[in-house]
């Protein structure tokens, strides 16, 4: 890419990003992803439980990564576990919660990348695609989850049967050491290009969201990094927000991951757009 189309994608996305439409979209994300996080966390308990997983795998990375405040939070929400058994009733009521956020994320997909002509196919249509999403979402976070704490019997059983077959030896636990953070990544990485590929109403091909992808990926965690730096050296919501500044940073911390997220859209349709022209 030169730079003078570097220089075209971001005038074409400034120019759009100023369109009324946006105005306030990050807070009414951060808002829908507060209010989707229990529900989330009640399905994806239950669906690891399957497996005979807590939470902790979980936890233990939200308490490495994130801003304290922020954490403390989430880790308050995690700690909830129901112990009964979920019916089919309670799983779609808790996913139509969950799906919040993904339904907001829908509107402003279709919007950017019509050029403001269309925000989906209809209530019903959309909100039905949002529970989908958000399953899958959870099934993909569940699998990443499942691998950082079975991955090592996984390849134990696999280094057993080649030791057997073919005679290769080699140290699991070093092996597994180097492989299992590119192996969460790859499955972040498609999580984020499968929401990207699905948003929208009109399909796309998988080279078309890459952009948007490779930049909300990168993003989000620059984001979680950098306000976790902020509020740990920088800010003190405590002086300001007193016994509020838990739910101020959490709120804070999904606003800006709301941006990563919209202005990876954005980054798709300006790609689309230099590269036609």
């Amino acid at each position: 890419m030169n730079k003078k189309r570097l220089i075209q994608m971001i005038m074409l996305g400034i120019k759009q990003i100023r369109d009324p439409y946006y105005q306030g979209f990050a807070a009414k994300l951060a808002f829908y992803f507060l209010m989707s996080i229990v529900p989330t966390i009640i399905v994806l308990s239950q669906l690891l439980g399957v497996f005979s997983i807590s939470l902790g795998a979980l936890s233990d990375l939200i308490q490495k990564y994130v801003a304290k405040d922020a954490a403390d939070v989430v880790l308050k929400l995690i700690s909830y576990q129901s112990t009964k058994t979920m019916n089919f009733v309670f799983v779609a009521i808790t996913l139509w919660a969950a799906s919040r956020a993904e339904y907001a994320l829908m509107h402003i997909a279709n919007f950017t990348l019509t050029g403001g002509k269309s925000t989906g196919n209809g209530y019903w249509r959309e909100r039905i695609r949002a529970i989908k999403t958000m399953a899958l979402t959870l099934f993909t976070l569940a699998f990443g989850l499942i691998i950082l704490v079975y991955g090592e019997i996984i390849i134990d059983i696999i280094a057993a049967t080649l030791m057997t077959t073919i005679g290769i030896n080699y140290k699991v636990n070093m092996f597994w050491l180097v492989l299992r953070w590119p192996v969460t990544m790859a499955l972040y990485f498609m999580m984020v290009s499968y929401s990207y590929y699905i948003l929208p109403s009109q399909k796309l091909k998988f080279s078309q969201i890459m952009p948007g992808s490779i930049f909300a990926s990168v993003g989000m965690l620059v984001v979680t990094f950098g306000f976790k730096i902020y509020t740990e050296y920088i800010s003190n919501y405590d002086i300001l927000y007193g016994s509020m500044a838990a739910i101020v940073a959490v709120m804070m911390w999904f606003y800006f991951l709301a941006w990563a997220l919209v202005v990876g859209i954005l980054c798709n349709k300006v790609w689309a757009d230099t590269k036609r022209s």
